[in-house]
């Protein structure tokens, strides 16, 4: 016969798991978006000087960048130059609006924007252009 002595309570023996599983979602949130700043500050692409240029706006553009190793960039992304094509259809999705926007380091041979610059034309693109600095 199981008889309760009063004023002893009962040990709980299971562990909770809700504040542990509330910590590891809150740090993927933070690492899926601090990955991409990471990516970007690590590869620093210096733009040709130029004493004409305009901004362009960031809704309608596609940013691709070449670093000086050769390392093509779509939207912050890591692309080998074989998918240059597929990628850039992915994100024009067809729209003849939006502008394509190189940003290639002043030591990247012109070849590399030259193709860039090619598949986003026989994609359709209406606006092509290439960044630069301003000069002061």
């Amino acid at each position: 016969m199981n008889v309760r002595r009063p004023g002893r309570k009962r040990l709980i023996a299971e562990m909770n798991l809700v504040p542990l599983i509330d910590v590891s979602l809150i740090l993927v949130i933070i690492f899926m978006v601090l990955t991409p700043m990471m990516v970007q500050s690590e590869l620093s692409v210096k733009l040709p000087k130029a004493s004409s240029g305009s901004p362009v706006p960031a809704a309608t553009t596609v940013h691709v960048e070449i670093a000086r190793n050769g390392t093509l960039l779509i939207e912050g992304r890591p692309v080998s130059w074989d998918d240059l094509t597929r990628e850039l259809s992915l994100r024009l999705g067809g729209a003849r609006s939006k502008t394509v926007l190189v940003q290639a380091d002043k030591s990247v041979a012109v070849e590399r924007v030259v193709a860039v610059l090619d598949a986003a034309k026989r994609l359709g693109v209406g606006k092509m252009g290439v960044g630069v600095e301003a000069r002061p």
